[in-house]
């Protein structure tokens, strides 16, 4: 059984480093086409924005006051307010919403 394990573990590692290698072997002079930058340069926001909102939601006891939170913490950004404030607003809205539907 642990030499099954430590297969596992080579096969894994390979498949990371040939995921991480094969675009910068592949690929050796500036990327120019437009589509293709303007893509490159999106894929670390959604890629953050596809874990973070799945969270924000299942974090709290209820759906509902996840779901407040997030629309809160949007409107909040969406003014102008800093992380913090936008953080602590956040947590209190989960913090009185649980209170008051649980």
């Amino acid at each position: 059984m642990e030499h099954n394990i430590w297969l596992y573990i080579l096969v894994m590692a390979g498949v990371s480093y040939l995921i991480r290698v094969t675009p910068l072997v592949l690929i050796r002079r500036e990327i120019t086409n437009r589509t293709i930058r303007s893509f490159l340069y999106y894929v670390p926001y959604v890629t953050l924005a596809v874990m973070t909102f799945p969270a924000i939601i299942e974090a709290t006891q209820s759906t509902w006051s996840g779901l407040a939170a997030l629309a809160v913490g949007i409107a909040l950004a969406w003014l102008g307010c800093g992380l913090f404030p936008v953080a602590v607003l956040s947590c209190l809205v989960v913090l009185v919403t649980e209170f008051f539907l649980v």
